[in-house]
């Protein structure tokens, strides 16, 4: 059975997000991603209480696919600390999980 994993990061833009989104999708390292944002985050960063908007990029992805979408993100990404969360998803649609393990094995588009 596919393991199926979301994965959660932010950026500062709305095409910062659709890069990562893009670049993830073509690169077969997710099968899906979805764009949330504006949000509002409120963050320490560097011994000071920040409030930005951000846009949040939800990846569909298999466990097979985590380690390599991790290190896309950490070098695609441009903040110093990019925020990458990968929850285990507990029950999907047999259909689903199909469909996602075909496209995250399949080859690149391009």
């Amino acid at each position: 059975m596919t393991l199926a994993w979301t994965v959660l990061t932010t950026t500062d833009s709305a095409a910062k997000a659709q890069e990562l989104a893009r670049g993830a999708v073509e690169a077969r390292l997710a099968a899906c991603a979805q764009i949330s944002g504006p949000v509002t985050s409120v963050y320490h960063w560097r011994k000071a209480i920040e409030t930005e908007e951000e846009w949040q990029v939800l990846f569909k992805t298999t466990a097979a696919r985590y380690e390599e979408l991790e290190a896309h993100l950490l070098v695609a990404h441009d903040y110093d600390t990019p925020e990458v969360l990968a929850t285990a998803v507990v029950g999907a649609s047999a259909a689903y999980l199909a469909w996602l393990e075909a496209e995250t094995t399949g080859p690149a588009a391009g």
